[in-house]
């Protein structure tokens, strides 16, 4: 073989593995899941895959997972800047779990995370529908979040609840247009003395055991057009503050709410 046909021979065999190579690696910045696709799929609105696990791996940092219709998408940890998306669809996109969390947000501390349109469904067990540790920002709208009864094991204490905010370093996390009920605590808002800020904007709390329970000192939660009825209105005895725009309802059911600070 001569040194012409050996270089022309190269030269294919390298294109090939580059071919080979490029699919495993590339992220798209925008992906599609299905309740008819497939994880082995690239995730493209043609051929979608079924899990928001799945779709996550191939979704570039910032990108964006849309839903296609309203499919069972499953459980997921995100770890990056991420977009989940089922605004779109006949109905929402379900998370179903049991005796587990739903959805966890463990990304850097400059990390965005926005899920909208969700349906999330505990089944009576499971343990938190949104489990907020780390990330810059987390926005929650248009959701529904219940059934949220299982017991974690320590430190995610105070127990079970729709959203879930014990953050390893400060966060804010906004939540809109949404309905937590029927869980053990509907938003738990705090970890010791890292800062969080909660805002519910048009939420509605409705029997939970505790709609919101203020978990740290150094907690803020705003209140904005909101309701908390049912169960315990709002919890608070660690001296966390609860601010209100002077627009919001909140009863317990069958007694008075526990409230320790007075709101703002």
């Amino acid at each position: 073989m001569n040194l012409t046909r050996m270089l022309a021979a190269f030269a294919a065999f390298a294109t090939t593995m580059l071919l080979f190579a490029a699919p495993a690696s590339a992220q798209a910045t925008r992906t599609w899941v299905s309740g008819v696709g497939d994880d082995a799929n690239p995730c493209s609105r043609t051929a979608p895959c079924k899990t928001f696990a799945g779709a996550i791996a191939k979704t570039a940092p910032a990108g964006e997972i849309e839903c296609l219709d309203p499919g069972g998408f499953g459980a997921v940890t995100i770890t990056k800047s991420i977009t989940i998306n089922c605004e779109y669809v006949v109905g929402r996109g379900g998370v179903l779990v049991s005796g587990t969390n739903g959805i966890v947000i463990s990304a850097a501390t400059t990390d965005k995370v926005t899920l909208i349109g969700l349906d999330i469904d505990g089944l009576n067990t499971g343990l938190n529908g949104v489990q907020i540790l780390q990330a810059a920002n987390v926005a929650i709208l248009d959701c529904l979040i219940y059934e949220f009864n299982g017991t974690p094991a320590s430190p995610n204490v105070p127990g079970s609840a729709g959203i879930n905010v014990q953050p390893n370093a400060g966060v804010t996390v906004y939540v809109q247009n949404s309905i937590i009920r029927n869980n053990v605590n509907g938003v738990v808002n705090g970890k010791s003395a890292i800062p969080s800020t909660v805002e519910l904007d048009h939420v509605a709390l409705d029997s939970n055991n505790t709609n919101l329970n203020m978990n740290s000192s150094t907690a803020t939660t705003r209140l904005n057009a909101s309701t908390l009825t049912g169960g315990v209105g709002i919890l608070n005895t660690v001296g966390g503050t609860v601010m209100s725009f002077g627009n919001n309802a909140i009863k317990g059911g069958g007694s008075a709410p526990t409230q320790t600070v007075p709101l703002q």
